[in-house]
């Protein structure tokens, strides 16, 4: 772990103020590793997680969370994520548990968004009622498609039926839940997908996460890709009825992938989008802390059992060097329909207006960025082509 006196000494940048702070713990654990899958994600054997690995596993993330503690200590918390894997196989006791170490050892803001990643597949009558008693505050659930073809192609363990009593369950348990689906799939249709989307709004989610199915290296999708895989064009319609069929129902899109009500945005993951900080526990979990004159980023052990065996160590550790931090800010900042602040873009990174004017100048000229001298914001042919944008700060 970094040493904090080395950590404040002066150093390339100006940072006047530290961001908002939040906090990720993985639990790396699935039932089956899904043939798209690029997370760090692990098997159980036998369907089920063992107790005595819960628990040791409890036990490191807490050894982790104490070593942190001296770089971020007295910074109040903003949200915590609990993702993986699948966190739900952990059950409501244990993420009880999990909840009030955290509890103990960081100040968490008043009304402090608490989230857990659930997936169909682990779902018991009562099990979320059970979470919700434990201290989540919102529940993310996996469901992917609603179609028993695609899930089987998905390699998902669960059916459309378990998948739509999990939401009703968690409408019930949850004022705010948010619901994941996937388009793009093999062989879907449009008329495949205003079905889906029918579906999903039917269960009146207030925050719905859309992903396109994309092939990723070292998955099995990469050795073995799917047929009938819809084209750019069709893709592209894809999207566009989602945002027609979503806003129709009340939810507005404010990020690339995210479309929710009024009042019930991610907050976590607005925290990333605006290049906050982030504590990362667990297996391969990810750190960006700042401190007044550098940003660190850190990355935790992969594998369960290393990092069990050394969870008050990271494996990686290093300065994001300032050449980067423009590209790293813009690549997330530019992923939010309302952009940020130029203000955000001084505070966060530590640099002059300088090190983006030329990105700026390009974008603007080129129609993909609004023309708001005070903020950094896409335009609605931005956001079509964001790959485009976020390279004009490479």
């Amino acid at each position: 772990m970094a040493d904090l006196v080395h950590l404040m000494r002066p150093g390339t940048l100006q940072l006047p103020a530290l961001p908002p702070l939040a906090l990720y713990v993985h639990l790396p654990w699935c039932l089956r590793k899904c043939p798209y899958c690029d997370f760090n994600s692990h098997e159980v054997k036998g369907n089920v997680l063992a107790a005595d690995t819960a628990e040791a596993y409890l036990a490191a993330l807490r050894a982790d969370l104490e070593a942190a503690l001296p770089l971020i200590w007295g910074r109040p918390v903003v949200s915590i994520f609990i993702g993986g894997g699948t966190p739900s196989l952990f059950n409501p006791e244990q993420i009880a548990q999990l909840i009030s170490d955290i509890r103990a050892r960081l100040p968490l803001e008043p009304g402090c968004e608490i989230t857990l990643e659930a997936n169909p597949g682990t779902f018991e009558r009562e099990r979320f009622k059970g979470f919700r008693q434990a201290g989540v505050t919102r529940l993310s659930v996996g469901v992917q498609s609603f179609d028993d073809a695609q899930l089987k192609t998905l390699g998902r363990v669960h059916s459309s039926t378990q998948a739509r009593e999990a939401l009703a369950e968690a409408a019930e348990s949850f004022e705010t839940f948010n619901l994941d689906l996937m388009y793009a799939l093999p062989g879907q249709t449009l008329d495949d997908l205003a079905r889906e989307l029918d579906t999903a709004l039917s269960f009146r989610p207030p925050h719905l996460s859309i992903y396109h199915l994309t092939i990723e290296p070292n998955t099995v999708f990469a050795t073995r890709t799917p047929a009938g895989l819809p084209d750019p064009d069709l893709a592209s319609d894809m999207l566009d009825l989602i945002t027609e069929k979503t806003g129709a129902t009340g939810l507005s899109r404010y990020e690339v992938s995210a479309y929710a009500r009024e009042g019930h945005r991610c907050q976590h993951n607005l925290n990333y989008w605006q290049f906050g900080d982030y504590l990362g526990i667990g297996a391969g979990a990810h750190s960006k802390l700042s401190f007044p004159n550098r940003v660190l980023r850190q990355v935790r052990w992969r594998e369960p059992a290393a990092f069990m065996a050394q969870a008050n160590k990271v494996s990686n550790e290093q300065e994001v060097a300032r050449k980067d931090l423009p590209f790293e800010f813009m690549l997330n900042a530019l992923r939010l329909k309302e952009g940020v602040t130029v203000t955000q873009f001084l505070e966060r990174t530590g640099l002059p207006l300088s090190a983006i004017a030329g990105g700026l100048e390009t974008a603007r000229g080129r129609g993909l960025l609004s023309t708001d001298p005070a903020r950094i914001q896409p335009t609605e042919r931005g956001f079509d082509f964001l790959s485009d944008l976020q390279q004009l700060f490479l």
